[in-house]
This record gives C-alpha cells, sequence and structure tokens, in this order.
C-alpha cells in the first residue's frame, strides 16, 4: 500500500483489476412526467439515475467497460426496479448494501417507509418554461452507511479497480457520509486506484455552502481528476471566477482558466480538472462546450463547440461528461481525444431520454467526427 495519489498517467492495466470502473453515490428513482408538469401528470416514465452512479452506467452502457456501484437500497420493489436498471446498463450490483424491510440482519428497516428508497419527479421543460426536480430523499439508506460499512480493501486490494468515483452531493448527504467517502477515497489511493470526484453542489441536499466546502476540502488532498464548472468550484471549494452571467464560451474559458489554476496550485495532487459548459438559450436549445485541464504539462484541451443544439432531456449531461472521458483513459487515448469523448457523450445523453445515453460507443466516436468537422446530421439507411 502507498501514500502516493494516483495520476492519469498511472491506471492500471485491465487485467490487474476486476472493474475499470467503480462508483460511490446515491441512486433514485426518477419519474419523468413526460411533456406535463408534475402537478398536473396523469402518466410518468420510470428510471434510475443519480450522480455519482449514472458515470457507472455510461461506462459499461455505452463503451462497454467492466463498472459496478456501491450504494444502499431499501429491499424492496422499488430497490429491486433500481438494480434491475442498472443491470441493464451493464453495471454490476454486488456491491449494493440492502436494508431488508422485514426487520432482519445487520441493515435492516421497517415495512411502513421509515427508511425508503429517494425518488425524484423531473420535468424536463419546454421553451421558457424550465426543468425542475422535486426530491424524496431525506430518509434514504444510503444516508444511514457509516465509516467500516463498506470493505474497501477487498475491493480495491483483492478486486482491483482502475478507476473510482463519487461526488459532492454524496460527500454531504448525512452527518456520516462524509467519513465514508473520505475511508473510500484513502484506500482508493493505498491500492493503486485513480480517483475522480465531481464536486457538484445541490442547495437541496445541503443549504450551508460553508459546510459542503470544510467537507470537500476535506477529501479534495485525495483525487487525481476533479470534474467542476465555475459554480461548482465556488459553491463547492470557495473558488470565484469573475465572469459575467451568460458569458459566451470563449470568454467563460479565459476565466475559468485563471480559477482552475488556482485550484490546481492549492491540490497538487490533481492530475486533471474538467468541465463540461452549457449556454442555455432556452429548455430545448443549447450551446456544449468542454475543456480538460493537464496540470501537469499547464495544457487545456477544449472539445469543439456546438452551437444551438437542441435536447430532448438536459438531466445527466455533466455525468455522462465523467464517463466518456474516464472511458478515453481507460481506454488508451489520449487526453485531446479524452474532451472530446467526453463532450459527445455529454451532449448525446441530452438528446435521449433519463439520466444515462442509451447511445453506443459507434455512435458517440461519429458525433466526435461530426463535431469536429462542422458537419450535419445525415439519415442512416
Amino acid at each position: 500500500m502507498s501514500d502516493a495519489i494516483v495520476r492519469c498517467n498511472q491506471i492500471k492495466p485491465p487485467d490487474a483489476c476486476r472493474y475499470d470502473g467503480v462508483s460511490l453515490g446515491e441512486v433514485m428513482l426518477r419519474l419523468d412526467p413526460l411533456d406535463v408538469p408534475a402537478s398536473r401528470a396523469g402518466t410518468m416514465r420510470v428510471f434510475q439515475g443519480g450522480g455519482e452512479t449514472n458515470v457507472a452506467c455510461g461506462l459499461a452502457g455505452t463503451f462497454g467497460l467492466r463498472s459496478a456501484v456501491v450504494t444502499a437500497l431499501v429491499d424492496d420493489v422499488v430497490g429491486q426496479n433500481i438494480r434491475n436498471q442498472l443491470r441493464c446498463s451493464g453495471v454490476c450490483t454486488d456491491h449494493i448494501i440492502w436494508f431488508k424491510a422485514g426487520g432482519e440482519g445487520p441493515f435492516s428497516t421497517d415495512q411502513k417507509g421509515t427508511l425508503m428508497n429517494g425518488i425524484n419527479f423531473t420535468y424536463n421543460g419546454k421553451g421558457v418554461l424550465p426543468s425542475h426536480t422535486c426530491y424524496y430523499r431525506a430518509h434514504t439508506p444510503v444516508r444511514e452507511l457509516k465509516s467500516g460499512d463498506i470493505d474497501w480493501k477487498r475491493l480495491f486490494g483483492q478486486l482491483g479497480v482502475r478507476v473510482f468515483n463519487t461526488g459532492g452531493i454524496f460527500s454531504v448527504i448525512s452527518p456520516t457520509s462524509a467519513q465514508v467517502a473520505l475511508e473510500a477515497v484513502r484506500q482508493a489511493n493505498a491500492h493503486g486506484t485513480f480517483v475522480v470526484a465531481d464536486l457538484n453542489y445541490r442547495s437541496k441536499v445541503e443549504p450551508d455552502r460553508d459546510r459542503a466546502r470544510q467537507i470537500n476540502r476535506q477529501f479534495a488532498p485525495y483525487l487525481g481528476m476533479l470534474v467542476g464548472n465555475d459554480s461548482d468550484l465556488a459553491d463547492a471549494l470557495g473558488y470565484e471566477t469573475k465572469v459575467a452571467k451568460g458569458a459566451d464560451f470563449e470568454a467563460w474559458l479565459d476565466a475559468y482558466k485563471g480559477t482552475v489554476r488556482r485550484v490546481a496550485g492549492d491540490f497538487p495532487n490533481l492530475s486533471l480538472i474538467g468541465t463540461q459548459w452549457r449556454g442555455a438559450t432556452n429548455a430545448d436549445t443549447i450551446d456544449w462546450g468542454a475543456v480538460l485541464y493537464d496540470t501537469a504539462a499547464d495544457t487545456f484541451h477544449v472539445a469543439a463547440l456546438r452551437r444551438q443544439v437542441p435536447i430532448l432531456d438536459r438531466t445527466g449531461g455533466g455525468d455522462s461528461f465523467t464517463s466518456g472521458v474516464l472511458a478515453a483513459l481507460l481506454k488508451g487515448q489520449d487526453l485531446a481525444t479524452a474532451v472530446e469523448w467526453g463532450a459527445a457523450h455529454g451532449i448525446l445523453v441530452q438528446e435521449t431520454p433519463g439520466d444515462v445515453s442509451l447511445v453506443s460507443e459507434r455512435e458517440m466516436i461519429a458525433e466526435v467526427k461530426r463535431a469536429r468537422a462542422g458537419g450535419g446530421v445525415t439519415a442512416q439507411r
């Protein structure tokens, strides 16, 4: 075991590990009211999704990599539905901690919903009517996890994991989740696993930004890659980016570069910092860009910028950016290619319903080529 932080050029080879990627986080059942606001809906589609676990779904479902999730669910029909959807994406569910609804075992609950699987109602919006999400996550089983509940030494040391990801939502979701996240990232590095975190921030999860910053600054020194846009870096870590609201991509990027260099200076453990960029015209049309910073080379890799792209469902764009970048790294691609994969996967998830993309790696590569060439879309027959 080593105390060194694993860098992006030190990712283990595939034959040394059981898993290419493992994700720690909350996963919920998403109810989608289609084109009707949730308050008036009579019919809803059912998806699963969660900021951290969406990455595992992208790695497996789109890129054919071996991924798993570490989370907790109540063992009822809702939890089983979530598990089955994860399996449909090709994700290993062996490391889910099940809270038995009959009250038996070390992880247990009752049958009246004292603990309940998380649910959200997410309406996509339309035109000038924005998207909206309503959460029911205050009593989810993942909030009950504490240090010592997960055998990280077996996962990272015996089974082997090439890349591990978690996020700023999980780290603040309960009084004990920060210790679980810290335990995980320490053990991951100790066993040679590359660690990634998206320090996204949700005021509906943790209204106290100071608490979120304090927690995120505790585990940021254990990261090899940080994902976060200018607002994430401000909310989660306290780094302000001086850029006008609604600024175009080029102005935003100039300001973001300065912020990222400050973050890299304060956290020399980081080898990569990156994010997607969204310029929203309305709920249906966006501009889309992405950037990946190589701290050792002091080089910014910028993806092809997409303008005025009609979208179907904006949820999951950042998670799919992360899984696209990680998939490229896991498959031996260079950083210039990685940011293009992240951008392409991030826009394609917004063209299909649900939190995770429903596209193949071949379709993602075709989108990279299309965007680089500045071309249109041709029917495939």
